[in-house]
């Protein structure tokens, strides 16, 4: 039965990688909320500090995301989209400015 062996000089390279490997945070997600006749959906979403929300308005008129507590306002003019990184955990309530009955909420986990 043959042996396998790393050459000397491939064992510390070998072993960088593993570290890397071990201590790279994984990849953030990036999370799509659709805002469509007057309505959020999902209304509510869980999701993680770095994540990026994207809302899509398929309305033929301006919207806005905006959270209670003042953590972000983006604008989404008709037919576009807008996103936002999440930088803090916490329970973020928000709403459109221009039509306060559309609501949701986010959960960001650390």
């Amino acid at each position: 039965m043959r042996r396998l062996t790393i050459p000397g000089r491939l064992l510390p390279v070998a072993s960088a990688i593993v570290l890397v490997w071990t201590i790279v945070p994984a990849c953030a997600a990036t999370i799509e909320i659709t805002m469509e006749n007057l309505v959020i959906a999902p209304a509510e979403v869980t999701a993680k500090v770095g994540d990026t929300v994207v809302w899509i308005n398929k309305d033929v008129f301006a919207h806005t995301a905006t959270a209670k507590n003042g953590d972000f306002d983006v604008n989404l003019p008709a037919k576009a989209s807008g996103r936002f990184v999440l930088k803090k955990a916490g329970s973020v309530d928000y709403y459109c400015r221009y039509h306060p009955n559309m609501t949701a909420k986010l959960k960001i986990e650390p």
